[in-house]
Parts: structure tokens; C-alpha cells; sequence
């Protein structure tokens, strides 16, 4: 394994001068007046930070990944929240200071964003659901107006063939299970590609990552955070992360969020064959992100099991049971 290759053009860690003086005086320069204290928060892709101000209130600041957006992607991202607020929908928008969203204070892109308390959504709550559906539809309606320019697609080159051959040119499978998770990986991604060019789903614009860590829950529902992934692609991808259990399981909260969404936004059934395509794509992304990102030393610290043997065997069987799902009958309603 030669994780160093993923890093050779890379002399110094992109968050090393991302010092708490830095944080501090990024925000002084765009108006803000921090009391000193600050606590970062669970974020690996960004750098995100709760600030304390002299008045007692506080700001979120994400601090962007270098080189991993465009200023153009990151603006649409932010059109985007800014366009689901003016519908009043509970999405965290970036605060609009002076006209501007985006800033950049030594060489660091970041953006202020109003602080948003909550919960995770108890999921198991049949109401949860279908309130849950009923703004995904409402974010949905308004997603399928017009397409990103900026933003790349969610497909399976680019989550699926790109990811498999990114672990593979730069030797981070363990050896001994190399070959075995190669071909598990290259059937899997095959049916993938046969389930989406079966349906030819509709793309819009998604939320990308909606899983019940980036909603935030209240006593008035649920509130919608970190579009950083938001993408071109089906709509069942904001949908099927909030599943779990058994087919059954899943059939049933599957009704209840449509329940919600369709009151506001149809949902294409033919799309419930694509929730383990999905899944399948989404277990590669996340291997070549892992990989992609080994030189920052806040993943071996925070993700010391990736890039073991073990690790790498039990994606291996992961797959194979991928391939034993995506050829069985999808979720039925």
C-alpha cells in the first residue's frame, strides 16, 4: 500500500495555517466582533467552527476544503440555499454580508452561517417521516425548476468507475484481497450501470447528502444543514438515506415519507430500484474519499481502521452482498 501517492502534490497540509488567530481575524475582517472562544465541530471535508461574539450570540464558520470547489460552485451552492429560504424552507443559508456570501481571508475561502440548534430526527416516529417527506417535496419542487451549471452530476463514473480506479492507481487495497475486491467492485458497478440506464432517471438538483446527521430537528421540525455535496441527480438520493431495517422496514417508511413528498412533488417510482445502486455507489465514494484525503492528518487520526486489511476485507464482502441486493426485487410500496 502507498498511501503517500495520493499526497505527492502536496508539499504542507491544506489547514495547517488555520491557526484560532487566523479563525478569529477572518471573521473580524467581515464585520464581526468575536469574544475569543471558539470550538470546532464535527467536520472532516471542511473546517467548521462555533464562535462566541461579544454579544453573547454566536456564528458557524466553514472554512473550505482548498481545491476542492470552484468560487462558481460554491455560489451556486449558496443561489441555491438562498433560493429554498426565499420559498421558506428550514434550510441553514450563509449569512449575506455587504452582498457577499463568500469570502476569503489568507489564501482560505469561508462563509458565516447563523447558528441552528436541534436534534436528530427520531425516525422511528411514523409524523417524523412524513413531515420529513413534506419538505424534501416542497426542496424538490423548487430543485426541479432549473438545473446547477456548476455542480458535477451524481453518476456512476464519477462516484462509481472514478472512485474504484482511484483506490486501485494509487495502491490502497491491501494485497491480499486486491484482485477479489476488484471484481466484486467491477460486478457490482456493472449492475449499477445497467439499474440507471434501465430507467434513465430525471436529475435535479439534490441536497446530495441527506442523512439524519445534517437535519437538525425542533419542537417546529426539522431543519435542513450543509448542502456542501449538493449535486445533479435522482431524487430518490435525498430520499434513501433515511431508511433502515428489512425490505418490510424499509416499504413502510418509504410510504410514509412519500405520504408527505407527493403532496408537494411526484416521486417517479421507478426510481426505487436505484436505492441500492445508491448504496453501492456510496460505499465506493466514501473509500476514495477516505483515500483521497489520507494525507490530512486529521483522518488516520480520526479513521485509524481505514486502509487495514481488515478494513479492506470487509469492504470486499460488502460489495459482494451489494451484488446479491441489487439483484434482488427493489423495495415495493
Amino acid at each position: 500500500m502507498n498511501p503517500v501517492n495520493s499526497s505527492k502534490n502536496e508539499v504542507t497540509h491544506p489547514y495547517e495555517k488555520l491557526t484560532p488567530d487566523c479563525i478569529l481575524d477572518a471573521l473580524e475582517n467581515v464585520g464581526f466582533e468575536p469574544s475569543g472562544s471558539l470550538l470546532a465541530l464535527n467536520s472532516y471535508e471542511n473546517r467548521v467552527y462555533q464562535v462566541s461574539l461579544n454579544d453573547d450570540s454566536f456564528v458557524i464558520v466553514k472554512f473550505y476544503r482548498p481545491n476542492r470547489w470552484s468560487n462558481t460552485s460554491i455560489l451556486e451552492e449558496h443561489a441555491f440555499t438562498q433560493e429554498l429560504v426565499e420559498q421558506e424552507i428550514p434550510i441553514v443559508a450563509p449569512l449575506s454580508i455587504n452582498d457577499k456570501t463568500l469570502f476569503v481571508f489568507n489564501h482560505f475561502r469561508f462563509a458565516v452561517f447563523p447558528r441552528q440548534g436541534g436534534r436528530t430526527p427520531e425516525l422511528e416516529d411514523p409524523e417524523t417521516l412524513k413531515q420529513l417527506g413534506r419538505f424534501l417535496g416542497r426542496i424538490h419542487a423548487v430543485s426541479a425548476r432549473q438545473p446547477f451549471a456548476e455542480r458535477p452530476p451524481l453518476n456512476v463514473k464519477n462516484f462509481g468507475s472514478d472512485s474504484l480506479n482511484f483506490l486501485l492507481e494509487n495502491d490502497f487495497i491491501s494485497s491480499e484481497v486486491r484482485t477479489n475486491y476488484q471484481q466484486a467492485a467491477e460486478q457490482a458497478l456493472s449492475l449499477v450501470e445497467n439499474q440507471f440506464e434501465a430507467i434513465m432517471p430525471r436529475n435535479i438538483r439534490l441536497h446530495g447528502d441527506c442523512h439524519p446527521g445534517n437535519i437538525l430537528w425542533t419542537d417546529a421540525g426539522p431543519h435542513f444543514v450543509d448542502l456542501d455535496d449538493c449535486r445533479m441527480g435522482p431524487a430518490v438520493q435525498d430520499l434513501w438515506m433515511l431508511l433502515s431495517g428489512t425490505q418490510d422496514e424499509m416499504s413502510g417508511q418509504f410510504r410514509l415519507l412519500l405520504e408527505g413528498y407527493n403532496t408537494f412533488f411526484e416521486f417517479d417510482l421507478a426510481e426505487l430500484s436505484l436505492i441500492e445502486a445508491l448504496r453501492t455507489l456510496r460505499l465506493l465514494h466514501y473509500s476514495a474519499w477516505l483515500a483521497r484525503r489520507w494525507h490530512d492528518p486529521a483522518f488516520p487520526m480520526h479513521f485509524p481502521w481505514f486502509n487495514s486489511p481488515r478494513y479492506w476485507e470487509d469492504q470486499m464482502i460488502t460489495l459482494r452482498d451489494q451484488i446479491e441486493r441489487l439483484q434482488m426485487r427493489p423495495i415495493s410500496l
